[in-house]
């Protein structure tokens, strides 16, 4: 489960201080699809970096499974990463000095994993690249990219799955693909799925749609 209590978020700029979240309250039980959108500036990402520990919060409460990342030291909140929470983002962020399946095996490998290369055979397999695991990013198209990230993102079985916008460098077809195998994924894995996004018709599919205006929670609604 997934908890934020009264979370805020402010940064400088310039000399001023700007809100990106304020006193945002959000429960989603584990197992769910939600789907967060918004303006452009209405505060999603930040949202996602915050539940994944990558930002700290300016004030409010945040809870992993009953555990609260907002009191946890950098260590902590890696080792939680690692084995909770898994991440696809709208750049891909691929290593590219490195082959797909390689891609794939580094979460398993900071985990000392000895089924990893098994694993991450089965992963390409599952995302439809079974023979495209030799290839570097830069051999690969942008919906491959996007399917290794995710391949990636699923590599340590994490009980939480964020995806930022994770079909807005993609067209409509490739977009459409990358959702139907995260929410194939979502539901084999039984896994928790946040999904950033600024497409009504991709928000739709989700369970429960969190609609962010100026950083705070416009509406809530279950489909």
């Amino acid at each position: 489960m997934i908890r934020l209590e009264n979370v805020t978020k402010t940064a400088a700029s310039g000399t001023e201080e700007i809100t990106i979240l304020s006193d945002v309250s959000i429960e989603i039980p584990k197992g769910r699809f939600v789907a967060v959108t918004g303006a452009s500036g209405s505060g999603k990402s930040t949202m996602l970096g915050l539940i994944a520990g990558l930002d700290e919060v300016s004030a409010g409460k945040i809870f992993i499974d009953g555990d609260e990342i907002t009191a946890m030291g950098e260590d902590a909140l890696a080792d939680l990463r690692s084995r909770k929470i898994g991440f696809v983002f709208q750049s891909f962020h691929l290593i590219p000095s490195l082959t797909a399946l390689e891609n794939i095996l580094i979460p398993m490998e900071i985990l000392g994993r000895s089924d990893a290369k098994g694993r991450g055979a089965q992963l390409l397999a599952e995302v439809g690249l079974r023979d495209r695991g030799h290839h570097y990013p830069s051999e690969l198209s942008g919906g491959e990219q996007q399917r290794v990230a995710i391949a990636r993102a699923f590599a340590n079985e994490p009980a939480i799955l964020l995806a930022d916008e994770p079909t807005g460098n993609l067209d409509s077809k490739n977009g459409r693909h990358i959702l139907d195998l995260m929410l194939e994924l979502h539901q084999k894995h039984r896994m928790t799925l946040v999904l950033v996004t600024h497409d009504e018709a991709i928000a739709a599919t989700a369970e429960r749609q969190v609609v962010l205006s100026d950083g705070r929670v416009l509406s809530d609604t279950q489909s």
